[in-house]
């Protein structure tokens, strides 16, 4: 068995470093090391107190998620670890750096004091796997940090600073730098003291009147038990119960409540959704130690709000940036909206001053685009006009240094085209950012028939280093998300014809789990981008050659209903309130009664779900069918990051499984007897179709 837990001795204090890389992660190899070793200690003469640390970049980031699926966990149990160090004579302290998260914050409030570097963040995600903590995080917790900030933390599963964590009671001592040392010399104090063990299973624990009001309250907003809030419920109730019980049953209690929430659905997709992003940032085939093309400076052509927010997320990772446009007016807009966007981050204390500066001069204007001819990317960032886009591959062919990579924003455009207007197609892929650039965390990368292996690796590489989702596509209309939407969007429209309101669709498909409905999503993104899109793929020979097809969105762009922006699309917008708009359903009737659509009052929400979605997924198996996705993963990835697809739902393609493809497939073969199949839009992949043969 590999070495996993060392020991070093210096003077009275013992250093226990567990090495599990890449985040030490609690596995039964390690649980069964570490109670060994503390065995050992406790019973050492010559040792006064212990520091349990990790090697590497972080502390113990959380437990084998693989150990979920056993029946029982291997031994030792992490709770028979915490027992035994509740019962050192010892004091043991945790020094932590990196993340501390799930399975390592629980071992950490089994020590008797805790020390961090100052860059060391600390949480409790659990919920974010459908399940609780299970080794004494629900119990310990409050008892440290009381119950108000216990069910924050716990419910919500985010990450909290050093600085908060000293501020709460969380951690004892921050330091600026050398934990090792300091942690050290920490210990070595409370060995040459009569301080002993603070236990915290022994610390009588009952919250006051205003702290019991807000959990109640907290738990009363959470979201039903099969809305995404089963987890989340189980958690602030096992929490509670910290001051309600005796330690040891409150812990069997959060143990079976860890169980029953590991058996849920909601539990099972989102550790799908979890495996599947980590296994989106591989490409097969790929060796692992493939070279990688160096990124020290990013160009970005064209300076509207995707070119802008683009170079925020750049800067945001500390690189530098040139961004250039032609237009003097649009680059001076474009600084204004980057320094507002970062003012507004310092007022809300997510940044300092300081580095809000630091980014802010990271990023360059210019209209002169030779100034981008030394960067090693170069994003081209301008709207959907492939004459445009094409004319400016060529001149990046020209201008760009010898192994630049060069890379296009297109949300649905044929990078293969783009690729060989260059004239050097091996170093051309696509980025495809999701608006706000700065914020959205899904990056489609586009490969080309001709992209060379090394520049997608780099391409992969660097999303990781500005905090993206990466998803590989092959080139094809609207690539893996787009290409998707389109049936959605597609169904939609018909269901407005029909006498659905936009607010009956939105509201069935948000109450089913969808973060925005399909008509708020348009009006936020613009009528009129949606519109060019159809026009664009309609000349091109994509889209059904029939006057019908999206005419809604035809309709609305004609008559300068851009959406949000312009105070009235799918609705009419009060501030960014959207109201239900007789004129636009005017429109709706309009087109319907011009194209032949009967007009029905019996749509259901169900009905609303089943024609928008199921669409959807089928265009999701021919994606795979094609080759277009690597995994059905990676399809799942796409739309839990860039489309507000509800993660407890596990993405279109886990969701489909779940609820059966023969359900699906037969629900297909319905819609199109039912409304008729001219143009192939109920048409059952053969993949799919397979299941209704099974």
């Amino acid at each position: 068995m590999a070495q996993l837990v060392t020991v070093a001795q210096t003077g009275l204090v013992a250093v226990v470093t567990i090495a599990n890389p890449p985040v030490n992660a609690s596995t039964q190899a390690v649980r069964v090391q570490l109670l060994s070793t503390l065995r050992q200690l406790e019973q050492g003469s010559d040792i006064r107190a212990v520091v349990i640390r990790c090697a590497g970049r972080t502390f113990m980031a959380g437990a084998d998620i693989t150990e979920f699926d056993l029946p029982e966990l291997p031994e030792p149990h992490p709770n028979e670890i915490h027992a035994y160090l509740d019962s050192m004579s010892k004091p043991v302290v945790a020094a932590m750096h990196g993340t501390t998260l799930g399975a390592g914050l629980e071992l950490a409030l089994s020590c008797h004091y805790r020390v961090a570097d100052a860059g060391a963040r600390f949480g409790l995600p659990e919920v974010k796997l459908g399940v609780i903590p299970g080794a004494g995080g629900t119990q310990r917790l409050p008892r440290l940090v009381g119950l108000l900030t216990a069910v924050q933390m716990i419910s919500g599963g985010e990450m909290v600073p050093a600085s908060q964590a000293l501020e709460s009671g969380l951690i004892d001592a921050v330091f600026e730098d050398d934990l090792a040392g300091s942690a050290l010399q920490y210990a070595l104090e409370l060995a040459g003291t009569e301080t002993g063990p603070r236990v915290l299973s022994h610390r009588t624990f009952s919250a006051d009147e205003a702290q019991r009001i807000f959990a109640k309250q907290h738990l009363e907003q959470l979201p039903p038990p099969d809305r995404g809030g089963h987890a989340r419920r189980h958690a602030v109730e096992a929490t509670i119960q910290a001051g309600q019980l005796p330690f040891q049953e409150a812990l069997e209690e959060e143990r079976r409540r860890f169980l029953l929430c590991r058996d849920t659905d909601e539990s099972k997709a989102l550790r799908h959704a979890f495996f599947a992003e980590r296994a989106a940032a591989r490409i097969p085939n790929m060796p692992a130690n493939a070279s990688l093309r160096p990124i020290q400076s990013v160009g970005i052509i064209g300076a509207g709000t995707m070119g802008t927010g683009i170079a925020m997320s750049f800067a945001n990772a500390g690189l530098p940036v040139i961004l250039q446009d032609l237009s003097e007016e649009t680059l001076t807009r474009a600084g204004g909206l980057i320094r507002s966007t970062y003012e507004t981050a310092v007022k809300k204390q997510r940044m300092s001053a300081a580095e809000a500066d630091r980014r802010i001069a990271l990023i360059h204007t210019t209209n002169d685009d030779l100034q981008l001819a030394g960067c090693d990317l170069i994003i081209e960032a301008v709207f959907e006009d492939f004459d445009i886009k094409k004319a400016i591959f060529r001149r990046l062919g020209e201008i760009a240094r010898p192994g630049a990579i060069l890379a296009s924003n297109t949300s649905s455009l044929d990078v293969n085209v783009l690729a060989s207007c260059s004239g050097r197609a091996a170093d051309v892929l696509g980025m495809h950012f999701f608006s706000p650039a700065h914020i959205m965390r899904l990056l489609e990368v586009v490969r080309c028939d001709t992209t060379a292996p090394d520049v997608l690796a780099t391409i992969m590489q660097l999303a990781k280093r500005i905090n993206k989702v990466a998803a590989v596509s092959g080139v094809c209309f609207g690539f893996i998300g787009n290409r998707m939407l389109e049936g959605y969007l597609r169904e939609t429209e018909f269901l407005l014809m029909e006498g659905a309101t936009p607010s009956f669709i939105d509201q069935a498909l948000e109450g089913w789990g969808m973060a925005m409905g399909p008509c708020r999503m348009i009006d936020m993104a613009g009528v009129d981008v949606a519109a060019k899109v159809v026009l664009e793929q309609r000349k091109a020979g994509r889209l059904p050659d029939d006057d019908s097809y999206r005419i809604v969105v035809q309709r609305l762009y004609e008559r300068g209903r851009f959406g949000q922006k312009a105070g009235h699309g799918y609705y009419r917008y009060e501030g960014r309130q959207p109201v239900e708009d007789e004129s636009a359903l005017e429109i709706f009737r309009e087109q319907g009664e011009q194209y032949g659509v009967r007009q029905r009052r019996d749509i259901t929400a169900q009905e609303v779900v089943e024609r928008c979605l199921y669409p959807l997924i089928a265009e999701g198996y021919r994606i795979l069918e094609e080759g277009i996705a690597y995994r059905a993963g990676d399809i799942d990835v796409v739309w839990l990051h860039g489309y507000g697809f509800p993660s407890y739902r596990g993405g279109p393609m886990f969701y489909a499984r779940s609820v059966g493809e023969h359900t699906i497939a037969a629900a297909m073969e319905r819609f199109a007897s039912a409304r008729g199949n001219r143009y192939g839009y109920w048409d059952i992949p053969e993949s799919l179709a397979k299941a209704l043969i099974a």
